[in-house]
């Protein structure tokens, strides 16, 4: 508790970040199926969210070198919260399709200023133990931010109402806070030769797991309003997904440190796959059914995120960390661009179960290049690999900062020449 007290606010303000992005995240598809949207227009929310995301990973750090920490999360915020206002006022997709890129933007941000705070506050003894705790709190604060539409109806004002007041109350906690003011914040590269040369493996799979996941984050609860599921259903069936994708990194992070990283990664893609066929193929199921296979879907395809990272990690050279797992997340960020507009599209043009059509094909596609990959590159000694390090489910809410408080990237954030970062309450910027 001695550790884990003085970053409480910080913890605080990211667990009300991710809930209001979670309540945020499941309301708008729901509200947007109840408006009329056509399935297009509801992917080209996940398509802006990916665009606003990976915009908000690539500029927040110069914004925060412009106008320090506190005022960057203040803006992003405050921002977030006006643009859920705006949701409720705006009912167009026109209207709603650059709003979400703006929420993803502000959320990437606001995100990586919290996560610079813990990783500032992190030392080599707790570094692990505070990443596991954040990522246990995102994981709850998000699962209980879609489970609260169980409480309404997401036709009223109400949930946006309260999306709204949570982001402000992210606010407080990192407002009040006078942990040490972060170092600048870490910034993500995209050199695809250089991450080719580590690993042709993640490179293709992150980049189809972004495709895949995205596609059903965004689009899930679309499919479940379009097969007649209630509200209830929809929001357990999502937050099972997550909850499942949680849990199966155990038995998945034992396997992948003792065997080939590559086969454990075709296993799982070929579970996906399966389910996702079934789920395709299926027509109209009984709902508990639906539920059950998409939270063995979720399990599946939430799972992938680490295992790629772990195995892009162990090719990379010492203190290499940063620049690969950043690199990779970008290629995430790409394929979460073009996943939910693919899935929407096909959806439009045969039915709501489509959309695991398009995840299938995606995991079979990542399944056919790592076994043809394991025929060309030999697998790392398992004294050489990087421990497996458990990663929030959601991969799509990473940050370059979420890289940086990793356990595994100690050694390229440890700068001895690196002057002691100020206290807010000496620092005039504050």
């Amino acid at each position: 508790m001695t550790q884990f007290l003085p970053i409480a606010a910080l913890l605080a303000g990211s667990a009300l970040l991710l809930l209001a992005g979670g309540l945020h995240g499941l309301l708008l598809p729901l509200r947007g199926s109840i408006e009329g949207f056509s399935d297009t227009a509801l992917g080209l929310l996940g398509t802006g969210w990916a665009i606003g995301y990976v915009a908000g990973c690539l500029l927040t750090p110069h914004v925060v070198k412009r106008v320090g920490h506190i005022r960057t999360f203040g803006v992003f915020c405050s921002t977030a919260g006006i643009v859920v206002l705006l949701n409720l006022l705006i009912l167009h997709p026109a209207g709603w399709v650059p709003l979400r890129a703006l929420s993803g933007f502000c959320f990437a941000g606001a995100a990586m200023v919290v996560e610079s705070w813990l990783n500032e506050r992190a030392t080599t003894n707790t570094r692990g133990r505070i990443f596991g705790l954040y990522t246990m709190i995102n994981l709850a604060a998000t699962t209980i931010g879609q489970m609260l539409l169980t409480l309404g109806d997401p036709a009223g004002f109400v949930f946006f109402v309260v999306g709204s007041i949570v982001y402000s109350l992210a606010l407080l906690p990192t407002a009040l806070s006078t942990a040490a003011a972060p170092a600048p914040l870490a910034q993500a590269e995209l050199d695809i030769t250089a991450l080719w040369r580590n690993s042709p493996v993640a490179v293709i799979s992150i980049f189809l797991v972004g495709v895949s996941n995205s596609a059903f984050g965004t689009l899930g609860a679309v499919y479940g309003r379009q097969i007649g599921l209630s509200v209830t259903s929809i929001a357990t069936m999502m937050s099972a997904a997550l909850l499942a994708g949680a849990l199966i990194q155990i038995p998945v992070g034992l396997l992948s440190d003792r065997m080939d990283r590559r086969y454990v990664l075709i296993a799982i893609a070929a579970l996906a796959c399966a389910i996702g066929g079934m789920l395709a193929a299926g027509g109209l199921l009984p709902p508990g059914l639906v539920i059950a296979l998409v939270s063995a879907f979720g399990g599946m395809i939430y799972a992938m995120y680490p295992v790629i990272v772990a195995h892009a990690s162990d090719h990379a050279a010492p203190g290499d960390f940063l620049k690969v797992s950043g690199g990779l997340l970008l290629m995430f960020g790409i394929g979460s661009v073009i996943g939910p507009l693919a899935a929407a599209l096909v959806m439009s043009v045969t039915t709501p179960q489509g959309l695991f059509a398009v995840t299938s094909v995606a995991h079979g596609a990542l399944l056919l290049f790592a076994l043809w990959r394991i025929t060309r590159r030999e697998a790392i000694a398992p004294a050489d690999r990087e421990d497996f390090v458990a990663m929030a489910s959601a991969a799509r809410f990473a940050t370059p900062e979420t890289m940086a408080l990793d356990p595994r990237a100690e050694a390229d954030t440890t700068d001895p020449s690196e002057p002691p970062a100020e206290d807010l309450d000496d620092d005039p910027r504050s």
